[in-house]
């Protein structure tokens, strides 16, 4: 079985970090998004990887090759981007008739991996969320079976949503329907998408069962990519190098603190994520996420999502305030 990740997305959603850094390598509780998706499969015993890059694509495959040496990776460049299922498309050569586990490369979610990588079937993960208009939407027999999908529907007629994995037996037949929809211009808001893939498969016959994964991480904005953190921090715990010795420095768990980092005068956490060797002093950091090389001085930061190679200095104050009193310092 082959693993397909597309990470060729420019991560608009995210700029100004994913103008210099893709959005699959953006830090996140100790790790990276790829990373963690990486990690599950190999545990699962997918060995072979295929990663459809595009956008600042050096960084994945350099990213890869560095921390994934024994890895069978495979790098394929989506230069004018038409979508997933376009994405996937490209990979036929390299797939062949194989089976074929699709994780896309902002999905972040808990579930069984190695019992759906041994189910002998085709089956896609869905969770049910309250507004599933933008979402691709599975409608599901009371087995489980789907037995339609569309992709964000004006008026759903399912509150199960794609999450974004997909494990597919017959990966012959979705290639005929991917190469189908691009030969016939089928597609669903300017882009092909896998979910129109899906349904084709569907109509030809293939059974597709469905799971639910038991959490979704949401990594597509900040609001959302910062509540990921806290919620990943709590699962997999604290990450502090067991070298670091912080000086006059309160460290409020979970946090996880990358190596080489130095930390002086500061009150870290919690649900703080910091790259490696970053420089923090005089400040106050929680609920944030701060990349690698990056300096901190003199700041009180909250809810913050910082770059590597940054640095934010804040300016000193003299302040003598009474009881009783709340004091915003931020813009109005």
């Amino acid at each position: 079985m082959k693993a397909i990740i597309p990470v060729a997305g420019a991560g608009t959603k995210l700029r100004p970090h994913t103008y210099t850094q893709p959005k699959a390598l953006i830090p996140l509780a100790g790790k990276t998004i790829l990373s963690i998706i990486i990690d599950q499969l190999r545990e699962a015993g997918i060995n072979e990887f295929i990663f459809i890059v595009g956008y600042l694509g050096e960084k994945i495959q350099d990213y890869v090759e560095e921390k994934y040496p024994e890895l069978t990776a495979h790098f394929i460049y989506q230069n004018e981007r038409h979508g997933i299922g376009h994405a996937i498309q490209l990979t036929n050569d390299i797939v062949g008739e194989d089976e074929i586990f699709i994780v896309l490369g902002d999905t972040i979610c808990e579930f069984d991996v190695k019992a759906v990588v041994d189910y002998p079937g085709s089956i896609l993960g869905v969770k049910r969320v309250d507004d599933p208009r933008n979402f691709g939407v599975a409608e599901l027999d009371e087995d489980g079976n789907i037995e339609r999908v569309v992709e964000k529907p004006q008026i759903p007629k399912s509150n199960m949503a794609l999450v974004g994995i997909y494990r597919i037996k017959e990966s012959g037949i979705l290639f005929n329907c991917l190469r189908n929809n691009i030969n016939n211009q089928v597609t669903s808001y300017g882009e092909y998408n896998l979910t129109d893939a899906i349904e084709c498969m569907i109509n030809n016959g293939v059974k597709l069962q469905s799971f639910k994964v038991q959490n979704w991480f949401d990594c597509g904005r900040k609001d959302t990519l910062l509540d990921s953190n806290a919620k990943l921090l709590k699962k997999f715990g604290s990450a502090i190098s067991p070298e670091h010795q912080f000086e006059n420095t309160i460290i409020i768990e979970p946090v996880s603190i990358g190596k080489g980092c130095d930390i002086k005068n500061s009150i870290i956490g919690p649900n703080v994520a910091i790259g490696e060797q970053t420089k923090v002093n005089y400040s106050i950091v929680k609920d944030s996420i701060i990349g690698s090389f990056a300096n901190l001085d003199d700041i009180v930061l909250t809810s913050s999502l910082i770059g590597s190679d940054t640095e934010v200095k804040g300016e000193s104050r003299s302040l003598n305030i009474g009881d009783n009193t709340e004091i915003d310092l931020g813009e109005s």
